[in-house]
């Protein structure tokens, strides 16, 4: 019954905390053709739970590292704007190996900077068993995978939510450079100067994908 529960709990942690990672999917395979979008989707959705497997072990002793959340925050952001600028293109505009092998990182380097909040969540209901851990990270992948496809699809059909996404990983990336060990004892930012910087990034964000968006629609 107790491993019964521990599953039913990872199940539930996969289900919540699946968004964003597929954000960063659905935005990067977005100007991939249908066949290249759902191998991308797939593909990149596998080696990034791979990864995962490798690093839960080490997951919470890294984030105690100083530098470690400010540098991938900042890699989230930056991330973010070359997704929204190749999102925003057509899809003929560049050779289709060289953007699905592009996707194909952005998506890798993304979901590992941003799945600390499920390696550790997953790795906490698991009590350090191996292959919950495992069962865990693996469920992942059909989860992301529906998120992702359902994702791309909306943004086909709404554009406007390409800049909207953009902003959401803004604020992701903001707070993981907020809550870095470095930032916290430099400047001990309250609660409010955290919130307040997140939604100021996620702001910018979304106003430079509607630009960019708007001139590519022209």
């Amino acid at each position: 019954m107790h491993f019964l529960l521990d599953t039913l709990s990872i199940v539930v942690i996969d289900l919540l905390l699946a968004g964003d990672n597929a954000l960063v999917i659905a935005m990067a395979v977005r100007s991939l053709a249908p066949r290249e979008r759902r191998i991308g989707i797939a593909g990149g959705a596998a080696a990034a739970v791979l990864l995962r497997i490798a690093l839960t072990a080490v997951a919470a002793r890294i984030l105690e590292i100083e530098y470690v959340k400010l540098l991938g925050g900042l890699l989230i952001l930056w991330i973010a704007y070359r997704v929204l600028v190749d999102a925003s293109a057509q899809a003929a505009s560049t050779a289709a190996p060289n953007r699905f092998w592009q996707a194909i990182w952005y998506i890798v380097v993304a979901d590992i900077t941003m799945s600390t909040d499920n390696i550790l969540a997953i790795a906490a209901a698991s009590h350090g068993n191996f292959w919950l851990i495992t069962f865990g990270l693996a469920l992942s992948i059909p989860f992301v995978v529906m998120s992702s496809n359902l994702l791309s699809k909306l943004m086909d059909r709404y554009p406007a939510t390409i800049y909207l996404g953009a902003g959401l990983l803004a604020k992701v990336g903001g707070e993981m450079i907020m809550t870095d060990g470095f930032i916290s004892r430099m400047l001990a930012p309250s609660v409010a100067v955290r919130y307040g910087v997140e939604a100021g990034l996620a702001l910018i964000f979304a106003i430079v994908g509607w630009r960019i968006c708007s001139r590519c629609s022209k």
